[in-house]
């Protein structure tokens, strides 16, 4: 489950922080999969490489949807796909075709350019879709895919921390960074210290249970964002929690969003969507998939004589 990214989120950018802010995720649909998109949210489009938070939410009991997500193609990022309950299938146009359960990790660089496809099984499907932006030194590069079965896990006083990517105290995730970062899953039973880089800003995204980031309420679906040059974090729970920790060094480059591409320039994302339109296989090659591709809408900044 990706994206897209509509207009209004390509217009937002990052604030100055200086004190922990909650900010509240919002509903949408992708893929007839109901969503709590966290990242970007108004006045902040990354933490550290992080670019993009949907959670999948609960289905309609009564009437679940599968989540089908035809193939689409991406550019200048990295999905970071990690589940809660159920199970889901990725294809890609290198020719993977992964399941995925919860406690995996399914970690797609797209490069220059990939495409890919997902397919939820069975009618209970929890879990993110995350993005992480590639820096200037490898978005270009060759896309790639790997899968973790098992992730490392760093002990807490009052609780424990599942590593994705990147490091967490003494703890590091076997999967691929290209920028410093870290992304965790933790599950807390009370107060507990979380050891972070104080070079890293962060985000707290409650799953279940509302948690206190020092005196910051955050709710579930809710991002808390704390500011570079904390280097421990103090979080509370009533009840046993469980959050996503997302953070890292602060991109330091400016970026373009839309739709399912994260580029530096609107005329790289246009290129992008011509090659996609036009089925260019060099760039976006057939995925193993008995889903229907997706057509990407067209930039709003191409003139209609154009398209």
């Amino acid at each position: 489950m990706s994206g897209p990214i509509p207009d209004r989120d390509n217009d937002f950018v990052n604030d100055p922080v200086d004190r922990i802010e909650v900010r509240e995720g919002r509903a949408t649909t992708v893929g007839g999969l109901d969503i709590v998109r966290v990242l970007p949210t108004k006045g902040r489009r990354t933490v550290g490489a992080w670019c993009f938070v949907d959670l999948m939410t609960p289905p309609d009991a009564a009437d679940p949807d599968p989540m089908e997500v035809g193939p689409h193609p991406h550019i200048g990022l990295a999905t970071v796909t990690w589940l809660f309950a159920g199970e889901a299938e990725h294809s890609d146009s290198l020719g993977t075709k992964q399941l995925i359960r919860p406690g995996e990790l399914n970690l797609m660089t797209s490069g220059h350019g990939i495409a890919h496809a997902e397919l939820g099984l069975g009618p209970r499907l929890l879990g993110a879709q995350m993005w992480v932006a590639l820096p200037e030194a490898t978005r270009h590069e060759a896309p790639a895919f790997e899968h973790h079965g098992e992730l490392p896990s760093l002990e807490l006083r009052e609780g424990e921390a599942k590593v994705i990517l990147g490091s967490l105290g003494e703890v590091t995730s076997p999967a691929r960074t290209d920028t410093a970062l870290v992304g965790a899953e933790i599950r807390i039973r009370d107060t507990t210290e979380i050891p972070v880089d104080p070079t890293h800003e962060h985000g707290i995204v409650p799953i279940d249970g509302t948690v206190l980031v020092a005196d910051a309420v955050v709710e579930p679906g809710w991002l808390g964002l704390i500011p570079a040059g904390v280097s421990e974090l103090r979080v509370a729970a009533r009840t046993e929690a469980r959050f996503l920790l997302l953070g890292g060094e602060p991109l330091g480059e400016p970026i373009q969003m839309w739709w399912n591409f994260v580029a530096r320039t609107k005329d790289e994302i246009t290129e992008a969507w011509r090659a996609w339109q036009q089925r260019n296989g060099d760039r976006f090659g057939p995925v193993p998939s008995e889903l229907s591709p997706i057509d990407a809408p067209a930039p709003p900044w191409i003139p209609r004589s154009q398209l």
